[in-house]
């Protein structure tokens, strides 16, 4: 559908008046432009209207403005802003197509922008919100009409990693939906775009897409051990080079609290709607790269391994690995989610 450019008089006055400009895809949330001006091609981006359009944008705004802090560019330059008509004008950067051990060099960048932040910036952004009860209710809920009995003591352990969940320190600059797709691959290096569900937290609770299988992104990838654990050195040594100091928080608590969440099997306008893990049992749907039951697969695999030797933790991981059998014995034919990023 054709819309104006949103190129007012104040971004006029400061950047000059637009040449050239071209629609490009983006979410419904968005309508996003290639434009040429006096510098440069650049990228114009409208948050357009919604209920809660006017906190999107100042979420992305305010991330922007601490990841400029970086002393190595992780983010877009930010030319200009029309706070009213909630439109940023951003450098444009030619993307090119990631290598295969991408998740390595993202790795080292995501943890750079995590550590643009700091602790004086609370307020700034609202703090990551992790599962809650009624997460752990519809994840048991799924494990009876599996029909995997739920041994006692399960309930104790979720409810106590809800509360270390929302509990964590840590005051990384969350991206909020760090996906494919919002990393660009640069001559310059990566950057990172579309913060407008951006949060301060734990760092780890991000990292841990790694491993579960990238949980708010139409494309879900489930890279090979060896360089899983290269992407997590890479990003703990930038963390420490960039804070002198270890990350904040657990990332098997964090790779289990994505696990419990049934709003992470569904893109984003259709969460907080119905409770998704209890449509499971009946029904299978496609989000991008990967079904839903192939998704929970995954991240069940993932959550029985990383919990097998810790205290506290060892009850759900029976039930994940028995609930991921019985998933596999119900339904033999299901693929494993990819292992590369298309």
């Amino acid at each position: 559908m054709w819309s104006r450019l949103p190129f007012g008089d104040g971004l006029r006055a400061e950047l000059g008046s637009p040449g050239r400009s071209r629609r490009l895809d983006s979410s419904p949330r968005s309508r996003v432009w290639r434009v040429e001006l006096a510098g440069g091609p650049a990228v114009v981006k409208q948050i357009v209207d919604g209920p809660d359009a006017e906190q999107r944008y100042g979420r992305e705004l305010a991330a922007l403005r601490l990841a400029a802090r970086a002393d190595e560019p992780v983010v877009p330059a930010l030319l200009g802003t029309d706070p009213g008509e909630r439109v940023l004008v951003l450098e444009h950067l030619d993307h090119r197509r990631p290598p295969g051990d991408w998740i390595v060099d993202y790795a080292a960048a995501l943890a750079r922008l995590h550590a643009t932040a700091r602790p004086g910036d609370a307020g700034v952004l609202p703090r990551w919100l992790g599962p809650d009860e009624a997460d752990i209710e519809s994840f048991l809920g799924l494990a009876g009409a599996l029909g995997v009995p739920v041994a006692p003591g399960v309930s104790g352990e979720l409810c106590d990693l809800v509360d270390r969940l929302g509990r964590a320190p840590g005051h990384a600059l969350l991206h909020g939906d760090p996906c494919p797709g919002n990393d660009l691959h640069t001559t310059g290096g990566i950057r990172f775009i579309d913060f407008e569900q951006a949060s301060l937290g734990s760092g780890l609770v991000e990292l841990a897409y790694l491993r579960i299988g990238f949980p708010t992104c139409w494309c879900v990838t489930a890279a090979a051990a060896p360089l899983l654990d290269r992407a997590e050195v890479a990003y703990r040594t930038a963390w420490r080079t960039e804070t002198g100091t270890e990350p904040h928080g657990d990332l098997t608590d964090a790779c289990a609290g994505w696990l419990l969440r049934g709003d992470a099997l569904v893109e984003r306008a259709r969460r907080g709607t119905t409770d998704h893990l209890a449509r499971i049992p009946d029904r299978d749907w496609k989000w991008g790269t990967a079904t839903a039951r192939q998704r929970l697969v995954h991240r069940l695999g993932v959550v029985g391994r990383m919990t097998a030797d810790r205290a506290g933790l060892s009850g759900l991981s029976r039930l994940s690995t028995d609930m991921r059998h019985r998933m596999l014995a119900r339904w033999p034919t299901l693929p494993p989610v990819p292992s590369q990023r298309p």
